[in-house]
């Protein structure tokens, strides 16, 4: 009996499936029985003349048309070179002869793919089903356009021959912008028709089909352009297109593209082709090729051909006196982070400088431009602009001898720019002018991978782990671009508040309405007295005048300007950043391939384009100044104060004024301060700081050798301290125009 019930349940079971399976497949074949097919008609029906548009902030000047002048040029399939044959089934289709118009295995692969994440990205792998999808068929990743190009698919390779189909395919490619199809391509990028590209230039015509405006020779991504073509070869040696002696001369052959035409409309290209990349990367390659849409950027293009002239006049002045053959700019709204000027190169179509690579995207040492980073932090955990540091000679490797000045065998012991030493300074002094030997010390102070921290949540994003740069990273020791020092530069200007830096402001459709907004991402990444205090030490003008001179060209008599410059100790780079609240304004000079430069720091090199690029911005935006960083909280310990006299403070009143009298002798900060609680107790045991020894045994040293005295020191002081006067030329140093004969840093 229990069998036969046990019998009967497996019966039911079965035919529930049997009758769920003919559901299923019923209502499959009722809905391939009603699904409409476009016509193989509709291949004469182009869609590439739906290519994005980019226009400037105004949304009136058009930047670039991706299908402005749509270049194709239908060429017989026996007149183009065996070699894009061959290059093109390697990488794209190595069975397309072979197969019925799809591939079973890699539609299920896709099935599978689309399933598990819901996505619909897989499926149009064979160059049959590429000529469908982008001569037919919509755009959409739904499964009934993913069925419909498999079984249209089918229904051509069954109309054409294989050789029409690929015909079809290779005068169809798009190459980026307004290149469609190998014969124009090969013309563009190297002058001669398809009939007659070599093999590697054919390699590189069918890496660039893949993504054109990512590969593209013009644009940010040569060296993933190379290693797709070094793949191509590859494929083509694997699958017996090519022997192993062909493919040995095509990997050794150089290939040069054309330059890219001067007349083609192309306005800010290296711009351009920064929000190329950016879409691209956001929505895909399809979506500026096909979209139709209008892209509205950020950019001023006033500014912008302002940027553009300054870089092309004094990349000419910097090329003949300091062989610097490049430079970059980049103009950021700190309140926005919008970017309003971007030039990559000093002249985008001199192809001998290589002016299409776009240098403000490149990762360079910053110098001394990334000081303000690490006195930043200092701030936060406690010090303050008058905190005394010590520029004397030092050693900075505890495994190291306290005399032993050298950065040899695993010491370190660096220099400053004119080789001098100027004992106790402040901080305000020491960022001012830019001192190396304090700003080390002040690294070490405020942690590297607390400084590293507090620049990447500033915008920074090119440093790594900390264990990479030791105490060199103060001095530019890692590297960045220019696009991200502006933008976290931006957020002193912006009062501690970061606005990532953003290049597109909406983008519409072919009627004009808005599919893609993007708004601002306020946030606060640092203290506004921070924020305060550097801004209020970049723009003292008296601050920085022992080292550039009352009347440099960093100094404005009517505007309240923060700026600072750098140059690595190798003469690879000059960077300026300067900014006021409104504006962000940065810039850099050197040379493509890292050779170095005149050995000028980077106030003759790049200082003077950046104040001609600031003489024509300032002038139309307003007057805004910085808001004032807190006062020094008088109760401090000296040390933090200015008073480098001793540690030991005791205050008394002749009933006028205060009298402060400090004692203790003259040491290091590490005597008299615990570096991660700078206004916690004095240290009992300050020994036990692994640089203690060292910075000791140089301060001691140097109040030795200049007769300080050890008995300490009486300050009068008034009831409400003194506080650090706002920037201003020091009366007894005159000068007209801007040269002073003093080096910058």
């Amino acid at each position: 009996m229990k069998e036969r019930r046990a019998g009967n349940l497996r019966r039911n079971r079965w035919f529930i499936i049997l009758s769920i399976l003919l559901f299923v497949l019923g209502g499959g074949f009722l809905w391939l029985a009603t699904l409409r097919l476009p016509s193989l008609d509709d291949l004469s029906d182009r869609k590439v003349v739906q290519s994005a548009k980019i226009y400037d902030r105004t949304g009136t000047v058009l930047l670039y048309d991706m299908s402005q002048d749509i270049l194709r040029t239908q060429v017989p399939f026996e007149n183009i070179s065996k070699n894009i044959k061959d290059a093109t089934l390697a990488i794209e289709d190595k069975d397309f002869y072979n197969h019925g118009g799809i591939k079973i295995s890699s539609i299920m692969r896709a099935i599978f793919v689309n399933v598990a994440t819901l996505s619909f990205n897989q499926g149009g792998s064979t160059i049959t089903q590429q000529v469908v999808k982008n001569t037919i068929l919509t755009n959409d990743k739904t499964p009934t356009r993913k069925l419909k190009e498999w079984i249209l698919a089918i229904k051509l390779d069954k109309a054409l021959s294989k050789d029409q189909i690929l015909n079809l395919y290779l005068n169809e490619i798009p190459y980026g912008g307004r290149i469609y199809g190998v014969e124009e391509a090969s013309q563009n990028f190297f002058g001669k028709s398809s009939h007659d590209v070599t093999v590697s230039e054919a390699a590189y015509l069918a890496a660039l089909a893949k993504a054109p405006s990512y590969y593209s020779p013009y644009g940010q991504h040569r060296e993933a352009l190379e290693s797709r073509k070094n793949l191509v070869l590859k494929e083509m040696l694997t699958n017996n297109f090519l022997s192993q002696d062909d493919y040995n001369k095509a990997m050794a052959e150089v290939v040069t593209f054309r330059p890219k035409e001067e007349a083609s409309g192309l306005k800010a290209p290296h711009f351009v082709f920064y929000i190329i990349d950016y879409l691209e990367n956001k929505f895909g390659p399809e979506f500026l090729e096909r979209g139709g849409f209008k892209v509205i950027t950020t950019l001023d293009y006033d500014i912008q051909k302002k940027a553009e002239a300054v870089a092309k006049e004094y990349g000419d002045i910097n090329e003949t006196k300091f062989h610097a053959k490049n430079n970059g700019i980049v103009v950021i709204d700190p309140k926005t982070g919008d970017i309003l000027a971007m030039v990559g190169s000093r002249n985008y179509f001199d192809t001998a400088n290589g002016g299409n690579f776009n240098v403000t995207t490149a990762h360079r040492q910053p110098g001394s431009t990334f000081k303000p980073f690490v006195y930043s932090t200092l701030f936060n955990k406690g010090y303050t602009p008058s905190t005394v540091l010590f520029d004397v000679p030092t050693q900075f490797s505890s495994a190291c001898k306290s005399d032993d000045l050298t950065s040899e065998n695993g010491c370190y012991s660096p220099v400053d720019y004119d080789e001098k030493y100027r004992g106790p300074m402040t901080i305000r002094d020491a960022l001012a002018q830019s001192i190396n030997i304090p700003a080390v010390e002040a690294l070490y102070l405020a942690g590297i991978q607390d400084s590293i921290n507090l620049a990447h949540n500033m915008g920074i994003q090119g440093l790594a782990d900390s264990n990479q740069y030791g105490l060199t990273l103060v001095l530019g020791g890692g590297e960045v671009t220019l696009l991200d020092m502006v933008s976290a530069y931006s957020t002193f200007a912006n009062d501690g508040v970061r606005n990532p830096y953003n290049p597109v402001l909406r983008i519409e459709d072919l009627s004009g309405n808005v599919v893609q907004s993007f708004a601002q991402s306020p946030k606060p990444v640092l203290p506004s007295e921070t924020a305060r205090m550097i801004s209020s030490i970049l723009s003292d003008n008296a601050a920085r005048t022992p080292a550039y001179g009352a009347n440099s060209v960093l100094y404005f008599p009517d505007r309240q300007v923060a700026v600072k410059t750098g140059t690595t100790n190798d003469y690879k780079d000059a960077w300026i950043v300067g900014y006021t609240p409104n504006i962000a304004v940065g810039a850099w000079a050197g040379n493509n391939d890292n050779t170095p430069m005149d050995k000028k720091v980077s106030g003759y090199i790049i200082a003077p384009l950046w104040r001609a690029l600031m003489d024509q911005i300032l002038p139309n935006l307003p007057v805004e100044t910085f808001p004032a960083p807190p006062a020094i909280d008088p109760t401090l310990k000296p040390v933090l104060r200015g008073i480098w006299q001793g540690g030991v403070s005791s205050v008394s009143s002749n009933g006028y004024n205060s009298v402060e009298t400090v004692t203790g002798g003259v040491h290091s900060i590490l005597y008299w301060v615990d570096k991660n609680n700078p206004r916690g107790p004095i240290p009992l045991n300050p020994a036990s700081d692994p640089q203690f020894k060292n910075w000791e045994y140089s301060v001691r040293k140097w109040a030795t050798e200049n007769g300080v005295s050890e008995a300490g020191t009486t300050i009068q002081t008034n009831t409400q301290p003194a506080q650090p006067t706002q920037s201003q030329p020091r009366p007894e140093q005159n000068g007209a125009g801007y040269g002073t004969g003093i080096p910058f840093f």
